[in-house]
């Protein structure tokens, strides 16, 4: 009965967060002028809640620097995520939560490319529309079973990181024209990790060390992270050298299932606070910040457990340390880059504070670090990724074109729903 009160209680408030957004994002709207006719050639669809934004985030600054090629909108179905996207966003943002919301821009707009950042059950809803092409361009590389899925077929093209992404799905996709629908970019975001912010410390001659563990899990076989069997120990010896400097990034959801995972994140926290307290010049951080990929560019070495952040670390190129779950029901993929990672391995502090040392000089550990930098974004010269994306870009572009003067005797085709479609989005989406 307790946990149904609860759970009573929780959906009131989200109703009445919900309202007070639709209420908010409607006023917003109603200020904005209309979009100019025909002027968007590129859409972001995006039907999920707040809650999975970060998976839209990382692509503003690769699809912002897109725009002045391809003007890009994106398409919010939920009130949640459109409300902040008003506010945050550089790119246009269009609140589409009805399917005639979304039939109504389709109409007004020329979008030639979609493109999807995650598998939304909604994305149907917008890929029932052709003489467009559908673009699966996902919200992070790793080696998890979510990148293998068999629903890149549903989309015509999809835009990977490299050829470790290629062998991965040749070893799943039946059928499947890689050479034409696959597309390899890299990863453009890499191009964008420092992009003129302002870091939160004066660089000196401290040795920055970026710690971001992930959250606990929800089971053993998930339970990768590292804040409660490593972090406490790692973080104290750390602080405790007096040449290096933090910056700790732990995933938002640290300790939501595990009590004592989560005391071990606020022991942390007070930890960087006192010394900084204790010796101002040390300037560590604590990053619960939206913005990633300054952190990824500017620490001299990485700590991180297994999840996509290890990805998007290995783009940077720079030493890297995987944590080595303390769990033995954690599953461990050693297929991909994990079967020759370095790994830091939960000990005393000073054990762990010398792996960390060892790794940042160890120029054998680099020269490893670049063959799998390689095989899974491909040249990470800055710039290089960009241009790729860019190309690909242009080149699903031409392809537009060739295929609407192939068809520009077929006439007008009906393909929008009969019936006005009003569906009800999630509650505190």
């Amino acid at each position: 009965m307790r946990r149904d009160a609860q759970r009573a209680v929780k959906l009131a408030r989200d109703i009445m967060w919900s309202r007070r957004a639709q209420r908010e994002l409607l006023r917003k709207l109603a200020d904005r002028p209309p979009f100019e006719p025909h002027r968007f050639r590129v859409g972001v669809y995006f039907a999920d809640g707040r809650v999975n934004l970060y998976q839209l985030r990382q692509w503003y600054r690769p699809l912002a620097e897109l725009a002045t090629r391809h003007p890009v909108l994106i398409l919010s179905r939920a009130s949640g995520s459109a409300l902040e996207l008003l506010d945050e966003s550089p790119l246009p943002v269009a609140y589409v939560r009805r399917v005639a919301d979304l039939e109504q821009v389709i109409q007004e707009q020329d979008l030639h490319v979609v493109f999807y950042v995650n598998q939304n059950a909604k994305n149907f809803q917008m890929m029932r529309y052709g003489r467009r092409w559908h673009v699966f361009i996902n919200h992070g590389e790793s080696d998890k079973m979510y990148m293998t899925t068999n629903q890149f077929k549903a989309y015509d093209y999809a835009l990977i990181a490299g050829d470790a992404a290629r062998a991965r799905l040749e070893k799943v996709l039946w059928d499947y024209d890689f050479d034409k629908r696959a597309i390899p970019i890299g990863r453009p975001q890499a191009d964008h990790y420092l992009d003129g912010s302002p870091l939160p410390y004066t660089p000196d001659d401290r040795e920055v060390v970026l710690y971001a563990p992930t959250w606990e899990g929800d089971r053993g076989a998930a339970a990768y992270g590292s804040i409660a069997s490593h972090g406490v120990a790692l973080v104290r010896g750390l602080l405790a050298t007096g040449r290096h400097r933090l910056i700790y990034r732990p995933h938002p959801r640290s300790g939501v299932v595990d009590r004592l995972y989560g005391a071990a994140n606020r022991e942390i926290i007070a930890a960087i606070a006192a010394a900084n307290a204790a010796d101002p010049m040390a300037r560590h951080v604590y990053d619960d910040g939206p913005s990633l990929g300054w952190q990824l560019a500017a620490a001299d070495v990485a700590i991180v457990d297994i999840s996509a952040m290890v990805y998007d670390r290995l783009a940077a190129g720079k030493p890297l340390l995987i944590t080595r779950p303390a769990n033995p029901e954690a599953e461990i993929d050693t297929g991909g880059y994990l079967q020759a990672c370095e790994w830091l391995d939960a000990s005393d502090a000073a054990t762990m504070v010398e792996r960390v040392d060892e790794v940042a000089h160890d120029a054998a550990a680099l020269a490893r670090l670049g063959v799998w930098v390689e095989r899974y974004f491909g040249d990470t010269t800055p710039g290089v990724t960009t241009a790729r994306f860019h190309a690909a870009v242009d080149h699903l572009m031409a392809e537009w074109e060739r295929f609407a003067v192939l068809h520009a005797g077929d006439g007008d085709i009906d393909e929008f729903e009969e019936e006005d479609e009003d569906e009800a989005e999630t509650l505190g989406a």
